[in-house]
């Protein structure tokens, strides 16, 4: 499942690259708007200004220097000198594409932010640099040091085409860049030089996957796997009703040799959730509910913080990521001792939409665990809502589709074949990650807690490709309710939907269903071509491994349709990055945590919802006890003075707590919309 929202580190992400999935507290936040020092006030005012535009749609819009772009529905628009600005309604954040001459990025950098703004007001913090992509060329990518407080993300991407710089600066509040990243990411999705056309593989027939091809596929992962240090990689492949390929590369554990094969049992976190919503398919055919049923009715208990929006909820809102509820996972990975699915759907209680029905692209894994728990209870209204959905998906998917190592059970996949969850320390080396907060996800079990292999998801991803009929020809689930989880529920970029627990992305002329997955040290994606019979299934046991399912989803079209080589040079610059961006992280670290900054911390500090931290001395570290799982912190002084204390355990890397001293004694931690204040006692 995907607890984690991309690091500030977006322009790539959203140029076409990969960006990290990180705990960082700031990527995940508050509805209040940012307090950060350049927050609501205007750019300067240097050089003419057109009349700013508010375009009520999204519009296609150009550069100064001519260069393609779409200027989302409700953001203004304001050209001033080189730059062209977007602001999005809420004041203050703003993303400007600025056309320049320069000698070099650095150059191009500062002349964009002296038509901008003057001048950077923050730190540079790392740089690092980018493969070409959809005609630039000298791409580089400029990381600012913002201040918690502030909670604002700041980078520039420098990047040359047709004789010019284009730079583009990303100068956000953090709750805002989460609640609009779909329309972030539809600035993004074509920003394309003046006279460039993206390839395309519309009209094409797919090769065969034959053996140099699947060759070809198997070398790029095994690679991939070196390149980033993911201890394991397991991948199948399918094409014309047929498993072409399955197999493994590397090991399940580091410092073992046991290796990672097509039966080796991973976390597919939120590839679950497609697995959820096809129990839904099948209760649709059964005729036991509809898509547009009211939650409600089915389960009257069902209760979220708005009750406008409680009453308007159907049984496809629950998986769409298009009911207006922001993120809101730290009640869940912090505090799930004890906790029972009834006891979590509680949570959703206190959750309140950001936006409207339809409106944003907003992923709520509650609200997707709440789908599951639903379609149990109508199968089994008798049982308690985890037993009854665990019953569900084992007679209604895994059973009669031959997942049979398919499980929810923890205990019985650690016993086995599986792969033990990596990452790195807070000095960039793999390691055995923290696996205890992957238990945070089984009282929300139906968005991320399956574990399955290879050999199991190419069952469902045939399935999925014979649009519904199973192997030996025989119905399993009506082909309308099965394809009405991928049509679009809302908006992800221009070129890219969310559906049901499944998106859709055309970017290159051909549809191409996934989902995506990650949890603590797993990452995983399955993906498939509808058009064109085409399936696989990438798993990997360790960070950065989503660098390496993202890239083979390009890998694979390149493959079969002989496309441009792309995908080798984005996953060789993301894991470059990665580790840059680790290097650049722990610069700024103070580890062990030093007494001017320990020397104040309490003994316990307590929040209503997240629960206690216990404050220990181990040696010379500083833990920081949540009760279900611990770590030891760095502590960072940030450029307005305040200081932070980082969590640095493998895997758990960066939950961050900010020392506040007025009104009382405290540390705050943050997601991009929420805010927690834990007080001393």
């Amino acid at each position: 499942m995907q607890t984690f929202a991309a690091i500030p580190i977006v322009l790539l992400s959203l140029a076409g690259s990969t960006s990290q999935p990180s705990l960082r507290p700031g990527g995940l936040s508050h509805i209040d708007r940012a307090k950060g020092r350049d927050a609501g006030r205007p750019p300067s005012q240097a050089g003419a200004a057109t009349p700013s535009e508010r375009v009520t749609a999204d519009t296609p819009k150009t550069t100064t220097g001519g260069n393609g772009f779409i200027a989302p529905a409700g953001w203004t628009v304001t050209v001033r000198g080189s730059a062209t600005i977007l602001e999005a309604p809420e004041a203050g954040s703003r993303i400007a594409l600025v056309d320049v001459q320069a000698a070099d990025a650095p150059a191009a950098v500062a002349a964009a932010w002296a038509a901008y703004k003057s001048e950077t007001r923050w730190p540079l913090k790392v740089a690092t640099d980018a493969p070409d992509k959809d005609g630039w060329s000298k791409r580089r990518q400029f990381a600012y040091q913002t201040s918690p407080n502030e909670r604002r993300d700041v980078v520039s991407l420098a990047q040359h085409a047709n004789g010019q710089w284009t730079v583009v600066i990303y100068d956000m509040a953090q709750d805002v860049g989460e609640k609009r990243g779909a329309q972030v990411g539809l600035i993004f999705d074509r920003l394309l030089p003046r006279g460039y056309t993206r390839e395309t593989f519309a009209g094409r027939t797919a090769l065969q996957l034959d053996t140099n091809r699947i060759r070809a596929l198997a070398a790029f992962v095994e690679a991939g796997h070196k390149v980033t240090g993911v201890p394991g990689v397991s991948i199948g492949l399918v094409q014309d009703g047929k498993v072409v390929f399955t197999g493994g590369f590397g090991v399940r554990q580091l410092g073992a040799s046991t290796p990672v094969d097509a039966d080796t049992l991973y976390m597919i976190a939120s590839n679950t959730k497609a697995l959820t919503t096809l129990l839904l398919a099948r209760l649709v055919d059964q005729k036991k509910l509809t898509w547009d049923t009211p939650v409600t009715s089915l389960l009257p208990s069902f209760k979220l913080g708005d009750a406008e929006t409680t009453r308007q909820v159907l049984v496809k809102h629950l998986i769409c990521a298009c009911t207006g509820l922001p993120r809101q996972d730290f009640e869940w990975l912090f505090e799930y001792g004890g906790m029972t699915p009834e006891r979590a759907m509680t949570t959703l209680g206190t959750m309140q939409p950001t936006s409207k029905f339809g409106e944003m692209f907003q992923y709520s894994n509650p609200l997707a665990g709440a789908a599951g728990f639903v379609g149990g209870h109508v199968l089994f209204p008798d049982l308690e809502l985890g037993t009854a959905y665990d019953r569900a998906m084992q007679q209604q998917v895994f059973t009669p589709l031959g997942m049979t190592s398919t499980t929810f059970d923890y205990a019985r996949a650690l016993a086995g074949n599986h792969a033990t969850a990596h990452s790195r320390d807070a000095d960039g080396r793999p390691a055995v990650a923290v696996m205890d907060v992957n238990y945070s996800i089984i009282p929300f079990r139906p968005a991320g807690a399956a574990w399955s292999n290879v050999t199991d998801m190419l069952q469902y991803v045939q399935m999925e490709l014979a649009r519904g009929a199973l192997p030996d020809g025989a119905r399993y689930v009506g082909e309308r309710p099965l394809l009405e989880r991928r049509a679009p529920q809302v908006p992800t970029g221009k070129d890219s939907t969310y559906g049901m627990g499944l998106s859709v992305d055309t970017t290159y002329g051909v549809p191409v269903v996934h989902h995506g997955g990650d949890m603590i040290g797993y990452h995983s994606d399955m993906i498939w071509l509808p058009d064109h019979n085409v399936g696989a299934v990438v798993l990997t046991n360790g960070d950065p491994g989503w660098l390496i399912r993202s890239a083979f989803r390009r890998k694979l079209l390149e493959v079969i349709f002989d496309g441009r080589p792309e995908a080798d040079a984005d996953l060789a610059a993301g894991a470059k990055t990665f580790s840059t961006q680790l290097a650049a992280e722990r610069k700024l670290l103070t580890i062990p945590v030093p007494a001017e900054h320990s020397g104040g911390l309490a003994t316990r500090y307590s929040h209503p919802a997240l629960g206690d931290i216990v404050v220990a001395r181990q040696g010379a570290a500083t833990v920081f006890d949540f009760g279900e799982w611990k770590s030891a912190v760095a502590s960072r002084k940030n450029p307005d003075g305040s200081v932070s204390f980082l969590t640095i355990a493998p895997g758990i890397f960066g939950f961050e707590f900010v020392v506040a001293t007025s009104p009382t004694r405290s540390l705050i931690l943050r997601d991009a919309q929420h805010e927690y204040r834990f007080e001393a006692r």
